[in-house]
């Protein structure tokens, strides 16, 4: 028997859907197929149109998530967690919350206490009051993507699983949702507790393994602090391929390529860093991890049948990290780079290729002196796999 067949026959039988399959409605049904658990809510709320959402639903689902009624204005929580209106409103905005009037009832207990929290950071001197407007607005901006990705993602599932209208699929999500909120929470802070973990590791190990490989020419003053391995993977041919495209067909591709990408990068010890349509930004500890990541990523296009190939870019240097993004010089290289790539490889500059020569893993094929945008004559080359099996994907 196979590995692949041994691990079959030893593993048990995975669940491979989230929500039950459930059969398509028909003029004969009387009404949207309820939520599980949704009980009075969605048998109220069957009727002529049926996208119209029980309002009593959305009062439930927001007495849960904000932590009761809203009973205090924005004066009234500022003073309860005694802050000046000013300094509230500074992590209010960080956070994303819209422009109020003095009169408007906006705020819960919940948001009282939140904010006295942070207040407290400050006043303990834990954190400066532009720090704590960064981490809040890095909370505000992180969880608000997250958020439209897990309501879209659930709201796809039961489009395909139920055979249901898009807005119907929303209006049974707000029944579903209450039974929802407490396990995707707790995940929600499960997952935090393991990336902060992980990036404990990174800040140990990074003065190591990273200004090692950067030959001694880090110091403490250096405008940019990090040394990175900086890479781009950008699809061939996408947008030529979108407009061919339907919408579903469209998000498909996008999906797993985002999906793909943040596997490999993710088992290569990498940090994806953001997606920008077509291309995704990630970076590495040091040059090998880079290179490995890389390679990986135009090995995994490649062989793809559903994607077109990807040209992919990787440069060491020193970078800026500033609100979940990296900036400078190592970053703009990168993405120049990317664009003189040939489909299915992965471009490099000389300063790369030089702290990767040691490497039996990587073979490096030095290309002509190309002019580049913003950087003058650079010497590409070309990177490719040496000995060894690379990154190995479950």
């Amino acid at each position: 028997m196979s590995e692949e067949g041994r691990d079959a026959a030893a593993d048990p039988e995975p669940m491979t859907l989230s929500m039950p399959t459930i059969r398509p409605r028909t003029q004969h049904d009387g009404g949207a197929p309820g939520a599980a658990g949704s009980g009075d809510s969605a048998a109220a709320d069957t009727g002529s149109d049926s996208a119209v959402i029980n309002r009593e639903d959305i009062r439930k689902l927001e007495a849960q998530l904000i932590g009761g009624p809203r009973t205090l204005k924005r004066r009234e929580a500022a003073a309860e967690a005694g802050v000046s209106l000013l300094s509230a409103r500074k992590l209010w905005r960080a956070m994303g919350f819209p422009n109020l009037d003095d009169d408007a009832v906006f705020f819960t207990e919940q948001d009282r206490e939140a904010l006295t929290t942070v207040i407290e950071l400050v006043r303990d001197e834990q954190l400066t009051e532009e720090a704590a407007i960064s981490i809040m607005r890095s909370i505000g901006q992180m969880t608000d993507r997250m958020v439209v990705w897990q309501i879209e993602a659930l709201v796809e599932e039961m489009v395909v699983q139920r055979g249901i209208p898009d807005a119907e699929a929303r209006k049974a999500l707000v029944a579903a949702l209450p039974g929802l909120i407490e396990p995707l929470e707790k995940t929600l802070v499960y997952a935090w507790k393991r990336q902060m973990n992980s990036a404990v590791q990174r800040l140990a190990l990074r003065a190591e393994a990273g200004l090692a490989s950067h030959d001694g020419s880090a110091s403490d003053d250096n405008p940019l602090p990090l040394a990175r391995a900086v890479g781009f993977a950008d699809l061939v041919s996408y947008t030529s391929l979108s407009r061919q495209m339907n919408e579903k067909t469209l998000a498909h591709m996008v999906q797993r390529f985002e999906h793909k990408c943040a596997e490999i990068i993710s088992v290569g010890g990498g940090r994806l860093v953001k997606t920008i349509g077509d291309e995704v930004l990630f970076n590495a500890e040091t040059p090998e991890a880079g290179a490995e990541i890389s390679l990986a990523l135009a090995k995994a296009f490649t062989e793809d049948d559903l994607l077109p190939a990807a040209r992919v870019s990787l440069v060491w240097g020193r970078v800026l990290s500033r609100l979940g993004d990296i900036y400078g010089p190592t970053v703009n290289l990168a993405s120049r780079l990317t664009s003189l790539a040939e489909p299915g490889t992965v471009l490099t500059d000389a300063s790369t290729a030089a702290a990767l020569r040691n490497n039996d893993k990587f073979v490096l094929i030095p290309h002509q002196p190309r002019n580049v945008r913003g950087f003058g004559e650079i010497h590409p080359v070309t990177l490719a796999r040496g000995t060894g099996q690379g990154l190995i994907l479950d």
